[in-house]
């Protein structure tokens, strides 16, 4: 990093709090500027039983009501084994393609280098133990493929795809993921089950604790001016971002 902060800005983002990263800041012999990067949406790592008792009696039973579902029909998940991951990975990606089709999309998640970097970063992972890749099967046939990163002490469900007819048979995805990924958090002694980037609202039904990642800038003094140049952009983009999230919010006024 100090190599390559000769010529260039270190801009390291979404850093969660405690990251192995903010070692850097002990030993880095240059300007450094900290800026807050996305919210996550956090919950402790326990089996989903667990984590339905931190909801109002009535919703917990919606949300039991959905499980049963799930299991009525027959929905199977398993694990993929890292010689499986390359084949599963495309299932994952075209599942995402469509379930998205019609709506926004993130568009790296439709190009084959991100395609060809899961392949490659997915494999060794799963051989390694820090992420596991679910499949779902019902009636025989691939329905969802579920990524979900792991550490020593997190599960974070990372990316997702779903066929968009377990809608219509009225099976609940995100509780469905939401089981497997419960189950990976309470192993092995982990402490978080994170929901990672974004607060969509049906995240918020757990009632999970907001944690900011972390944004790191770092130069060399002979690389300054980038680095201010960097932060005042940064700067400048998360004003305007308040600015229209205000204005947004702001109920019309009548004239």
């Amino acid at each position: 990093l100090r190599r390559a902060a000769r010529t260039a800005l270190v801009d390291l983002r979404e850093l969660r709090p405690g990251a192995a990263t903010e070692l850097l800041l002990a030993h880095w012999r240059g300007l450094v500027v900290r800026r807050p990067d996305s919210p996550c949406l956090e919950l402790p790592a326990r089996p989903l039983a667990e984590l339905l008792t931190r909801l109002p009696a009535s919703r917990a039973q919606r949300f039991r009501a959905k499980l049963r579902k799930i299991d009525a029909l027959g929905i199977e998940a398993r694990p993929v084994p890292a010689e499986e991951v390359p084949a599963a990975i495309r299932t994952l990606l075209a599942l995402h393609r469509r379930q998205w089709q019609g709506r926004k999309v993130t568009p790296e998640h439709l190009r084959p280098r991100f395609r060809d970097h899961l392949v490659r970063s997915v494999t060794t992972m799963v051989r390694t133990g820090d992420a596991q890749l679910t499949a779902y099967r019902l009636d025989g046939e691939t329905v969802a493929v579920d990524l979900t990163l792991l550490s020593q002490r997190l599960a974070g469900g990372y990316l997702y795809g779903a066929d968009p007819a377990l809608r219509e048979r009225k099976a609940d995805v995100a509780t469905m993921l939401l089981r497997t990924a419960s189950e990976l958090a309470a192993e092995d002694g982990r402490e978080t089950l994170s929901l990672l980037r974004g607060t969509e609202p049906y995240k918020s039904h757990w009632r999970p604790d907001t944690v900011v990642n972390q944004r790191l800038l770092l130069s060399t003094r002979r690389t300054a001016p980038l680095l201010w140049l960097r932060t005042a952009h940064v700067t400048a983009r998360a004003q305007a971002a308040t600015w229209l999230h205000a204005h947004r919010e702001k109920p019309p006024t009548r004239g």
